[in-house]
């Protein structure tokens, strides 16, 4: 590699911004949980058996799905996140 040439990490950031976490909340009763899964493989199998436990305890549940494991979830996927559901689950693996 030539001192003009450089290795660009297209989702990296330059400084990491810290980002305060929110507060969890103390109960799930009369909250909306969206899952998502990540497109890993058989992570449809462990988002879908969490969506059941939780329905099976009255919690309203939405299931969301990234086209692809590779890249992240598309803008439409996030925007519906924000404004459907109060906490959100996402399935990660390796």
């Amino acid at each position: 590699m030539s001192i003009t040439d450089a290795l660009l990490d297209p989702t990296g950031e330059r400084e990491a911004v810290e980002k305060p976490r929110l507060a969890r909340p103390t109960s799930l009763e009369g909250l909306t949980v969206g899952v998502l899964d990540i497109s890993k493989v058989r992570g449809d199998v462990f988002v879908e058996h969490l969506a059941t436990l939780l329905e099976d305890r009255g919690i309203a549940v939405k299931r969301y799905r990234k086209p692809t494991v590779a890249r992240t979830a598309p803008k439409e996927i996030e925007q519906a996140i924000v404004e459907e559901v109060d906490v959100v689950v996402e399935g990660l693996a390796d």
